[in-house]
């Protein structure tokens, strides 16, 4: 593990960098709003387009880098996310309104493009690093650990750099992503890929034999993690221009409230990694217990009013979707044999992004017609989840293993079909 230290902190780079490009705009994007004079809707389609190409180009991202290797991938697109941000900072500085607006969309098109080719990349990189399993958990523990600083972390980045200038989150994304660039450059070794090459034929079989055998519960977890994202960043939109508009609260004081939901989700989300282990029955109760505590919250929200209720009641639902997403992640980890974890991830982050392409979009759509509307709405998507998680997830089937003791079945494919690495 030591020996790989300077690899693993320079991967870890990559999952920060594509949080804050993301998730730091949020809370200026009543800021964006009013600069561009656009509406609402048209603004949040800024976290939406990103999330879109991200959903579209992670499978074909995963499956490129089985075939042509990890680094080959990430490098580029690097690259092009930097590239995205270029075009959001000349757009901003050489346009105005709506033309400025679109083609700052264009440039999160390319950011989706370049975000699907490197945090999703990096989770079967981790796997490729090591050949033990517990070093492999401990590697993926230091990217999530990354991942969620860069969540807690972007609304307070994001909400100071906009005191600076309404677009000064773009200008971050381009130095961020040369940076990560050059640690990877440098710092990264890929190890040496053995065996064939793996046709686009074989890649779509060996994922139609995954989905077949394990369909019911894997199209649940899908599910389930959409709404998780749908929900925390429909959340955060809504408190991101209710804060503004309803309690005049501005700059770093903004990015403070903000990030007290996703402080509280990330602390329930390390509580419950610690907690479920690897008991798979206990993984779903608690998913299931996380997903109604979020339809809980969004329903007592609707009863009342003032900032302590709304932020209070909000973090009680980020809370509920930090101990309901380790569960899932856990599921499909334990639940797809190794060598299957690669195509499997793939798809699942994708259906994750489509939670946060749908959620400030819905929500802006919402907001007008009443709270008791939209709550209802985050209650009943969150309802969905946690009876997909009671009827729909069942821990893995079992089967006497070679020495007598009960054991995961094992995931049938076609013959000649070679897996990705986890």
């Amino acid at each position: 593990m030591k020996d790989k230290k300077w690899d693993l902190m320079a991967l870890a780079s990559i999952p920060l960098i594509m949080t804050l490009g993301n998730s730091m705009l949020i809370p200026v994007l009543p800021q964006i709003s009013r600069e561009l004079q656009i509406s609402s809707f048209q603004v949040s389609l800024l976290i939406t387009l990103y999330g879109l190409m991200a959903i579209l180009m992670i499978p074909v991202a995963g499956y490129l880098s089985d075939r042509y290797g990890r680094k080959k991938i990430i490098m580029p697109s690097l690259i092009i996310a930097a590239a995205g941000g270029a075009v959001c900072i000349a757009a901003a500085w050489f346009t105005e309104g709506i033309t400025a607006y679109w083609i700052i969309l264009g440039g999160r098109v390319l950011q989706g493009i370049g975000a699907a080719g490197a945090f999703p990349i990096v989770l079967p990189f981790v796997g490729d690093l090591f050949k033990d399993e517990k070093q492999v958990s401990k590697g993926l523990g230091l990217i999530e650990t990354s991942n969620t600083f860069g969540k807690v972390l972007s609304p307070i980045l994001g909400a100071y750099l906009g005191l600076l200038l309404w677009y000064a989150p773009f200008i971050s994304i381009p130095v961020l992503c040369l940076l990560s660039f050059l640690l990877v450059w440098f710092l990264v070794k890929e190890p040496e890929r053995k065996g064939e090459k793996q046709s686009l034929k074989d890649f779509l079989s060996g994922i139609i034999a995954i989905l077949r055998e394990h369909g019911r519960w894997l199209y649940a977890i899908f599910a389930i993690g959409g709404i998780c994202m749908f929900v925390i960043f429909g959340v955060l939109f809504y408190l991101s221009e209710t804060l503004e508009g309803k309690y005049n609260i501005h700059g770093v004081i903004k990015g403070l409230v903000l990030a007290i939901p996703l402080a509280l989700l990330c602390l329930a989300s390390y509580g419950s990694g610690k907690i479920i282990g690897q008991n798979k029955p206990r993984m779903k109760w608690i998913g299931c217990g996380g997903m109604f505590l979020v339809a809980a919250a969004m329903v007592i929200t609707a009863f009342g009013s003032g900032i302590y209720w709304l932020v209070g009641l909000l973090s009680a639902g980020g809370i509920g979707i930090g101990i309901a997403l380790p569960s899932m992640d856990a599921l499909i980890t334990e639940g797809i044999e190794q060598k299957s974890r690669g195509t499997i991830t793939s798809l699942y982050s994708s259906m994750r992004f489509i939670g946060v392409a749908l959620g400030p979009p819905v929500v802006s759509l919402l907001m007008p017609r009443g709270q008791w509307l939209l709550f209802g709405t985050m209650a009943g998507v969150s309802v969905v989840g946690g009876l997909l998680t009671l009827l729909a997830v069942t821990p893995g089937q079992k089967s006497a293993g070679s020495n007598g003791k009960r054991r995961d079945k094992p995931l049938k494919l076609p013959a000649g079909y070679r897996q990705r690495a986890r």
